[in-house]
């Protein structure tokens, strides 16, 4: 679960990992799996929040980044927004019955 998760990240981070981070991630997980093969829950829970303090931090980080690259495309696409607000008015006709009413 965590440790895949994990895993995935640090595969889709690529270059935007530090080696720093890399490390720490990597020696995460593998303490997870480690601690998996036993039976010390406690144990299990310490290196479950390793792993989830360490990737969680590369997350962010990756997190941060697409949302600077979202608002910088958004950005983009509103400059060229030819879109305008405008106030309308929902116009009905009269029908013959109205029109006969009026007379």
């Amino acid at each position: 679960g965590l440790a895949h998760a994990a895993k995935k990240t640090l595969d889709e981070a690529g270059d935007k990992a530090s080696e720093e981070e890399k490390t720490a991630i990597e020696a995460a997980i593998k303490g997870v799996e480690e601690a998996v093969q036993g039976e010390d829950k406690d144990a299990i829970e310490a290196a479950t929040k390793v792993l989830s303090d360490a990737s969680a931090a590369l997350a962010q980080k990756l997190y941060a980044e697409q949302a600077e690259a979202g608002q910088a495309e958004s950005g983009e696409q509103a400059a060229g927004d030819d879109a305008m607000d405008a106030e309308f008015e929902e116009v009905q006709e009269e029908t013959v019955e109205e029109k006969e009413d009026k007379k």
